[in-house]
């Protein structure tokens, strides 16, 4: 699992909730080529970051998706679903400027473990 990039802490759990941090398209250090790539390494990251505290995908309840380009929405979403299966968490998608080390996507997600 990659370190953290930043002063913050990758998962926390408070009660039933597990809240992840943002998560790049980080494999092994080095950030995955494209959209559909990145989106696939980021929920696989979101996956391992849950599984250290005892949670799955499946509790997902909500995640917030940051992409640098609102024209590649389409693609991110065949690689989310790809991702989840047929889990649907409520979702945001916001277009930002820019994300740390130029990732094109980054996820955060709530969990709830109960």
């Amino acid at each position: 699992m990659t370190a953290p990039i930043g002063p913050y802490s990758p998962v926390v759990v408070a009660g039933d909730l597990v809240i992840v941090s943002g998560q790049l398209g980080l494999v092994d250090g080095v950030l995955a080529d494209g959209v559909s790539e990145q989106t696939a390494a980021v929920i696989a990251n979101l996956s391992a970051r849950l599984g250290e505290v005892g949670a799955t995908l499946a509790d997902v309840v909500k995640t917030t998706c940051f992409l640098t380009d609102m024209a590649t929405f389409s693609e991110f979403n065949d690689a989310y679903i790809s991702g989840f299966g047929d889990h649907r968490p409520a979702r945001s998608t916001i277009g930002v400027a820019g994300l740390p080390l130029g990732a094109a996507v980054e996820i955060e997600a709530w969990a709830h473990r109960g």
